[in-house]
Parts: structure tokens; C-alpha cells; sequence
């Protein structure tokens, strides 16, 4: 008898385990048809619109949403798709929506590649409720026409809808923005350690980056963004920051750096737990992405009332160096800031914004100062 109850027992728990088993957790990577590649039917599509609300495999749409090719004209302008060879574009008050499965309590990053058309102030409205963030897209930071999107938020369940939204009216419905590759990645919020007070000081937790476009991943200001999607840090400015990985760029430490494309409207900030009294050493590296931003570069630190302005000489082709600030606390909260004080454009093609990478952001205590 109790052989039986012993074998149910284990069958009960192995019938679980199975269970648990196909309920898969996205934890990294393209969402389901993330990419758009998996088509509408025929019967679908009117032109280039899309007819049914389930049309797309995938995803849900509301109201006037296109299906596009990449090499597809509209006018003189020749649209071109960055992930495989198709994309979505958003007409006046349309939508894409999809449910994903997370685990509840958890932060996640979303990343989305977006394009702007004929309209000149197109912004995007991205959602998982309660979170909902306005993401302004009218500033081109690639010479491709193409900028990659990171947003963040913390799951209330397990499972949430995603929604990315066009809450522009143009007199033209065909002139709303190119949505393509949506992906998400889970954030562990990182700690401080008796090596570093500074959190993520090597940028290595973010949000995701798409293996195939080789332009980084904006990281939105927090007036945009209540959930930083880079761990630890927020951007304290008006423009966006770029996250940069090193299979595309040069990064000074480990695989992943900020560059600060927008002068002293590119910022990032973290506020590190200090004793009022007591003299600490901020050191940092300042460098650039080899991506031909040449010129001088100046990074400027700040902690607390202390600055200190980097300069750096760039050839445009990869390098770094070190710097160091000293401070002494007057806070028990002290703010970590850097921020580039020129605006610069790439040599190569004058029109892509870029900027000075900062990477390896290290705060420690002095004993004998």
C-alpha cells in the first residue's frame, strides 16, 4: 500500500514537473514572429494593409496597419528593413499588441527597431500596464534611417500584453513609423560589492541587443521611462543615450559601454551610498566606439559638487584611457554623473550623431587620503 501511494506520489510530481515544463518563459530574445518574417495570409491583405485583427501570426493589430517589404518605394523614398526582409508600419492610432509570459515580480527590457517616415514629429507610445512610456523617434541617430528602442518595466503577473502604439494623427495614414524586430530581456537589478559602490559600473546588465544591427540600442530619458532599462543608472537628459556592445564597436572593459551621442543633452546618473566625511576615488574610462567619431572628445564627471572635464583626442578608431576624481562626501547620498559637453558627428558619413564612450565606472572608499 504504501509502494502505491509512494508511486502516485511520483507520478503526481514528475506530471507536474512535465507541466511546468511547457509553460516556457521568454527570458531573452526575439518575441513570437518578433521579426514580422512570418506573413499575413493572402487573403489578408489588401495592398500593403492588413485586414483581420489576427492577420499577423503573432500579434493582435488595431486599426490601419501595413505589412511591408523591405526595398518597397513610397514616393522617392526607398524603405529598407533592417531584421530579414519584412516589417510593420503604424497608420494614426494604430497598434501591435502581444501577450508574453514572464515571471511576476521580475523587470524586463524591451527592444524594438523603428523608423520614421514622411512625418516629422512621429513618437511611439510602448505599454505594459500599469507602465507606459512615450518614446519620441524624430531624431535619427543611424546614417541607415534606423534607431533600436530599449524600454523597461516590472511584470505584475505572469503573463502581460505588450503594446506599441502610433498615437500620432497625420493627414497621411501611410506616414507613420516602421516597427520591426521586438525582443525582451530579463534585468537582475545588481548590487553593490566591497570591490565597487558604484552598481552595473561595467554596463554589462542591459537590455538587449539585436545580433544583426549594428547600431546600438537607445536608452530613453526617464521622463520616458519610469524602469531604467540600464540597471542601476538613469539618463538625466533630453536626449537618449546609446548602449553599445563589442562584437560592433570598441569597447574599453568586458562587452558592453554608453556612449553619449548627445552632447550635454546625453546623460547618465546613478546616486551610491557615501559617509558625509570620509574621501572617495571616482576612476572611469573615456574613449571611443571605432565607429569614426573623431575629434575632441570631453567627458565631464561629477560627484556631488566635485567635476572634472576629460578630454580625449579621437582618431575615431577605437581607444581609451583612465581617469580619476577624489572627492569627499558632504551627503550620505551622493550623484554619480557624466556627460559629454560637445555634440559630434561621425567622419564617415556627417550626419550620424555619436559621442565619447564611457565604460568601467569604479567608486571607492580612501582610508588614508
Amino acid at each position: 500500500m504504501q509502494g502505491l501511494v509512494l508511486l502516485s506520489v511520483l507520478l503526481c510530481a514528475t506530471y507536474h514537473i512535465a507541466l511546468s515544463a511547457t509553460n516556457v518563459t521568454v527570458a531573452e530574445g526575439l518575441l513570437d514572429n518578433g521579426n514580422f518574417e512570418q506573413a499575413p495570409n493572402a487573403s489578408n491583405m489588401k495592398g500593403t494593409v492588413v485586414v483581420g485583427r489576427y492577420a499577423i501570426p503573432g500579434w493582435v493589430n488595431e486599426g490601419f496597419v501595413e505589412y511591408i517589404k523591405s526595398g518597397q518605394k513610397q514616393g522617392d523614398m526607398l524603405l529598407v528593413v533592417p531584421e530579414g526582409a519584412y516589417a510593420v508600419r503604424l497608420g494614426n492610432e494604430a497598434s501591435i499588441k502581444q501577450e508574453i509570459k514572464v515571471v511576476k515580480g521580475m523587470y524586463y527590457s524591451i527592444t524594438f527597431s523603428a523608423a520614421r517616415t514622411c512625418a516629422q514629429e512621429e513618437r511611439l507610445n510602448v505599454t505594459v500596464a500599469p507602465d507606459s512610456g512615450v518614446m519620441p523617434i524624430q531624431t535619427v541617430y543611424s546614417s541607415s534611417g534606423w534607431d533600436n528602442y530599449a524600454w523597461a518595466f516590472k511584470s505584475q503577473s505572469d503573463a502581460v500584453m505588450l503594446i506599441i502604439h502610433n498615437p500620432g494623427v497625420e493627414e497621411d495614414p501611410a506616414c507613420g513609423p516602421l516597427i520591426d524586430a521586438v525582443a525582451i530581456k530579463a534585468l537582475y537589478p545588481p548590487r553593490p560589492t566591497n570591490k565597487n559602490i558604484i552598481k552595473n559600473g561595467g554596463f554589462e546588465e542591459g537590455p538587449y541587443i539585436f545580433p544583426n544591427t549594428p547600431w546600438g540600442v537607445l536608452i530613453p530619458p526617464n521622463i520616458e521611462d519610469d524602469n531604467s532599462p540600464l540597471p542601476a543608472w538613469v539618463v538625466e537628459s533630453l536626449k537618449a543615450v546609446k548602449y553599445i556592445d563589442s562584437a560592433h564597436y570598441f569597447v574599453p572593459q568586458g562587452r558592453r559601454a554608453v556612449e553619449l551621442v548627445g552632447g550635454k543633452e546625453s546623460a547618465i546618473a546613478q546616486i551610491t551610498r557615501t559617509i558625509v566625511g570620509k574621501t572617495y576615488r571616482l576612476s572611469f574610462s573615456v574613449g571611443d566606439a571605432n565607429n569614426s567619431c573623431a575629434g575632441s572628445l570631453v567627458v565631464e564627471a561629477f560627484a556631488g559638487k566635485a567635476t572634472l572635464k576629460v578630454p580625449y583626442e579621437s582618431k575615431g578608431t577605437g581607444g581609451f584611457k583612465r581617469a580619476a576624481l577624489r572627492f569627499v562626501a558632504v551627503s550620505n547620498r551622493t550623484r554619480i554623473m557624466f556627460l559629454s559637453t560637445f555634440y559630434t558627428m561621425r567622419s564617415d558619413d556627417f550626419s550620424s550623431l555619436c559621442g565619447p564612450v564611457v565604460d568601467d565606472v569604479k567608486l571607492l572608499s580612501i582610508r588614508n587620503p
